[in-house]
Parts: structure tokens; sequence; C-alpha cells
């Protein structure tokens, strides 16, 4: 199935407020590796369908694992994107970093001579991970411990570094501007989404690459989960293992992958004619300086971060009807979420909630750059998709709120992207349509 646009009626819907000579930033382009689509319009047209990327974990014997299942991409291959010799030596979650880079570049319809052309000292990379190279760690360390230290990869500490994607991505692009990386867990991507919007909004640069990637699904990765007591359990029917705001859910599902976005200001890209998904009219980061695993009882860090980001970025609650919720399927989180949400929205009847996760799992540092995008994808299809497996919701949640498990017709305002991590970092984006 092919979702047809349908552009959303700007009638209704107030144009949000920008503070006088603020350069505007937009989205021009877009990149995906997900568990259930490779291209922004099969990952969303699967997400609208109601399809599960999750299954028993194919990529190591895990049968004396209490979790058995993940959200896995089964098949992976960076050719066209990275040069054989150097992927070799390079971790999984790099080399999504580079092939989704360079998808998003290509979804923004840059052409050579305007590669060329352009001003490379004001563009930059902000790609974060939550993990960063831990293949690579774990293999090291055994590699040291069973054989000699002698038999280390020379490229195996640079390599689990965060900040080795995008610092490669610009090394192949000769993108000179702001190049680094942020790792805030689960709200790593969002961080680095609005953290590169801020380097175009203050004039640091006029084009940026921003998401995030991870490649958990290791032996490592889902025994360190395991141990914090963190995953669900529901190894006899995985598609229904990943279940936010349902009374039956156990924990969240892990999950695997990259999202990028290509931020222009808004003058440059018109200037080259490009396609505008969306605006990106602000966003804000909080703490809720209370547990490094933990939500804060009261939402009060969740509750802050979207009063802000409605306040920094002038718009008000009447405003979003759309919000892409962090909820990752956790007995604790997911009401939390929700309670603070409706703390901040409480009395805007046009409100919409879903979680992106309910089919794709938990993306660790990525999550917040692939549900961005399906948060951007939603402003252009008019439609929102489902929350999958909602079949006996908490008793803690209005029904109302929630989109049920077939996709619903929307026509977004203002829409706002959740995520939040571990260490109380909390983190909030708003998209909107672009007029």
């Amino acid at each position: 199935m092919v979702v047809v646009s349908s552009k959303p009626s700007t009638e209704s819907a107030r144009k949000p407020s920008h503070p006088p000579n603020r350069r505007r930033v937009v989205v021009t382009g877009m990149g995906v590796e997900t568990p259930i689509g490779r291209n922004p319009d099969e990952y969303y047209n699967n997400l609208l369908e109601g399809v599960s990327g999750i299954s028993e974990i194919e990529g190591f014997d895990c049968s004396n694992y209490p979790t058995r299942i993940a959200a896995e991409i089964k098949t992976f291959s960076p050719d066209g994107f990275v040069a054989p010799k150097l992927s070799k030596r390079l971790d999984k979650f790099t080399l999504y970093i580079l092939a989704v880079g360079k998808k998003a570049l290509a979804d923004g319809g840059l052409t050579a001579s305007q590669m060329e052309e352009m001003d490379k000292s004001r563009c930059g990379v902000l790609i974060g991970s939550g993990l960063g190279g831990m293949k690579i760690f774990s293999d090291s360390v055994e590699t040291m411990y069973t054989i000699s230290y002698k038999k280390l990869n020379p490229f195996c500490v640079p390599s689990t570094f965060t900040n080795i994607g995008s610092s490669l991505l610009a090394m192949d692009l000769g993108w000179m501007g702001p190049t680094y990386s942020i790792s805030t867990a689960c709200a790593t991507s969002n961080f680095c989404i609005l953290n590169a919007t801020n380097h175009i909004i203050d004039g640091d640069a006029d084009m940026m690459l921003c998401g995030g990637s991870e490649a958990p699904i290791l032996p490592l990765g889902v025994a360190g989960f395991v141990a914090c007591r963190a995953l669900s359990e529901r190894n006899d029917d995985p598609t229904k293992a990943s279940r936010p705001w349902d009374s039956g859910r156990d924990g969240f599902v892990m999950g695997e992958g990259a999202g990028v976005l290509l931020l222009e200001e808004l003058e440059h890209a018109k200037k080259r004619g490009a396609n505008i998904y969306a605006e990106v009219l602000g966003g804000s980061f909080t703490s809720d300086a209370y547990h490094p695993t933990k939500p804060h009882p009261e939402g009060t860090g969740a509750i802050l971060c979207m009063e802000k980001a409605l306040s920094q970025s002038g718009v008000t609650r009447e405003d979003v009807n759309y919000i892409n919720a962090h909820a990752t399927s956790t007995p604790a989180g997911d009401i939390k979420e929700f309670q603070a949400i409706v703390h901040c929205f409480g009395k805007n009847q046009e409100l919409k909630v879903n979680s992106t996760k309910s089919m794709i799992g938990h993306l660790l540092g990525a999550a917040g750059a692939v549900e961005a995008i399906a948060t951007i994808q939603a402003i252009q299809t008019g439609w929102v998709h489902p929350n999958m497996n909602l079949d006996n919701p908490d008793k803690d949640v209005d029904m109302n709120v929630l989109v049920g498990q077939k996709k619903e017709r929307l026509d977004v305002k203002v829409a706002m992207s959740n995520s939040f991590g571990f260490g109380g970092h909390n983190s909030t984006i708003l998209f909107a349509p672009f007029r």
C-alpha cells in the first residue's frame, strides 16, 4: 500500500508566532533504517498498517536469556554508501549513520553541482548514539582477555566513540561546520536534532544532518537491560510484546536502526528549490534531577520540558493536536508521561497521542529520530498511526486521547515529539506544517 499525501488544511490552524528576525529551520530531507522500512514512505506505510518488526532474536544464541525477542534489522548492507575496506572495521551503528545520512541527503534532492557550490564551512553533522560501538567494544574485551592485547584492532578505541559516525560522515562530505555527537541515553536523538536546530537559528550553520543511531542487539546489550529488569519477557508472542499503555505491559523491547533529518535555514532551502516537509518550531531540554533510571514520581521534569517547549516556540497548548510520545511499554514510564501530558494539555479536546514503539520497539539513542520522522510523516499524510496491542488500556489512561488500534485521520496543526532518557534527560521537539 502506498500512502497518498494529502496537504493538510491550513484554515483551522493558527500560524505559530516566530520571533522577529529569528532564522527559521525546516526539514528538507529524511533517511531511515528500521526493522519495518528502509525509507520514510515504506516505514510510515507499515506503521499505518500496524506492521510489527519484533520477532525472535537471530543475531546470536540467546536461548538461555529470559528475553529472546527484539526488533532486529534482519538484512542490512552498507554497499553503495561505505567503501568495503572501511565498512569491515566499523561498528554497525556507524554504518547505519553513514548509510542513513546519505539517504537523507539524497531525499533532500541535493544535486552534485549544488553540493559543490555550497559553503561547506556552514554545513554540519550532529548524529548521536546512546551506546556507541558496543560490538567492537565487546569483541575487543574478549580478544584482550582470551588472546592478547597485541591482537586488538588499532581502530578499536575510536570505533567505539559515539562521535565517530558524525565525524566520518563529515569527512566523506567535506562538511566543516559544527560536527559532534551527543549521548543522553534514550533522549539522544532529540538532543541532537534540537542542538542542530539551534546551530542554524544562531547562525553557526545553514544546513545540518542530525539524528541518532543504535545497534545494541548483542549479548552484552540484551544482558545489560535484562539485569535492569527493563525488558519484556513475552517471548511466546513477540509482535504483542511492546504494548504502551496496555495493562499487560511488562517492559520494553529493544530495537535497532537509525534516523537522520536534513535541516536547513528557510531561505537557504528556498534558494535551492528544496522540498520542505515541515518546520521545526523549537523545543526544550530539562532534567528530572531524581534517579538514574526511574521517572520522577510527579512527572515534574517532563511537564517542565513540554511547557518550556511551548513557551519558547510561541505555541499555545491549543495549537498542539498530536503527540508522538516516548512511551516505551514500561509499567511506570508510560503512565507518568501520560499524566504529564494530561497536566499540560488536559483541556485540549483535539489532542491525539500514540507511540511508535508499539511496532518497532525502543531504538534507544535512535528512537527520537525515527519517531521525529514518523511525526513529520503524520503532518505530510494527514494520518496518525495506531497504538498496537492496546487491548486492555491501563485504568489511568483516557482512550479519548490515545489513538486506537487503527490509523486515524488527523489534520496536524502542531506536533510534539517526546524523548526521555536514563539519567533523567527530557527532550521535546515541536514540528508544524510549513506555511
